[in-house]
C-alpha cells in the first residue's frame, strides 16, 4: 500500500500518525463515529469538514475519513487529490488561527482511496470558522456531533490553556449552587440566574470560573451548556 502524506502547520510526530492497511482502515471505521471519528462520504461541503476538524482542535483530538459512508462502509473516492486540495483551500481560508493536521491518503481496492485527517488537540485553541459575512463561530466534540461553542465554552477553552490565573470567592451564590447540585444533576446558565438573582455576566462568570477551578464541570447540547459537578 502507498500512503501519501503531508502535515501542515508543524510536524505532528506526537500526534502517532502512520500508515495504516486495509485491514487496519476497516477495524478503525467499525468503531463508528464517536468523540474522536468522523466519517464523510465526499469533500462536497468543506466548510462542513472545517467545522470538525476545528471541534476536534479545541476538544480532544481526532479522525476525519473522506470516502467512508455513516453507515460504516467503504467506497473510497476516486480522485483523493482533488478532494484533498479542497479541504486543504478550505481550512486555509475558513479557519483561525490555522490549526495542525496530518493528511494520508488510504488505497483501497478497485483503485480507489480514502483521505484521513488527524487533527491534534490544539494549543492554539479556540479555533474557530469565518465565513464571509457571518459572524465568526468555534466548535467542540460532544460525542459523535460537533456543537458550535456558547460563550461560556469558548471563555474555557481559552482561559484551561493557562489555570494559573483563576481567582474567585466561594461565597452564598456558590452555596446555593452547590446544593441544587445536590438534588438536581445539571443545571443551565439561565436556571442558575433564575434562582440566583444575578445578572447574566455575573452568573456566566461564576459558572466559568468553577469550571477552570475543576469544581464544575460544562458540557455543550444542542440546547445549550449542562454544567454539573465534576
Amino acid at each position: 500500500m502507498k500512503t501519501i502524506k503531508r502535515t501542515k502547520t508543524k510536524p505532528l510526530a506526537a500526534a502517532g500518525v502512520e500508515s495504516i492497511n486495509l485491514r487496519e482502515l476497516k477495524k478503525l471505521v467499525a468503531e463508528g463515529e464517536g468523540l474522536q471519528l468522523e466519517f464523510k462520504r465526499k469533500a462536497a461541503y468543506p466548510e462542513k469538514i472545517v467545522r470538525e476538524l476545528i471541534a476536534f482542535a479545541n476538544t480532544e483530538g481526532g479522525t476525519l475519513l473522506i470516502g467512508v459512508d455513516d453507515n460504516k462502509t467503504i467506497p473510497g473516492i476516486k480522485h483523493p487529490e482533488e478532494e484533498g486540495h479542497v479541504v486543504r483551500e478550505a481550512l486555509s481560508h475558513f479557519c483561525r488561527p490555522l490549526l495542525a493536521y496530518n493528511e494520508a491518503c488510504i488505497a483501497i481496492p478497485d483503485n480507489r482511496f480514502v483521505i484521513r485527517f488527524d487533527v491534534p488537540p490544539s494549543s492554539k485553541r479556540p479555533h474557530f470558522l469565518v465565513l464571509r459575512k457571518e459572524p465568526r463561530s468555534t466548535f467542540v466534540r460532544v460525542k459523535d456531533m460537533s456543537i458550535i461553542a456558547s460563550a461560556e465554552m469558548e471563555e474555557v477553552i481559552r482561559r484551561s490553556k493557562k489555570k494559573n490565573d483563576i481567582r474567585f470567592t466561594f461565597g452564598n451564590e456558590e452555596k446555593k449552587l452547590m446544593e441544587y447540585l445536590d438534588k438536581q444533576p445539571v443545571i443551565t446558565l439561565s436556571e442558575y440566574r433564575n434562582f440566583s438573582g444575578l445578572n447574566r455576566f455575573q452568573a456566566s462568570r461564576k459558572l466559568i470560573l468553577l469550571v477552570l477551578a475543576n469544581v464544575l464541570k460544562i458540557v455543550a447540547s444542542e440546547k445549550g451548556d449542562l454544567y454539573s459537578r465534576v
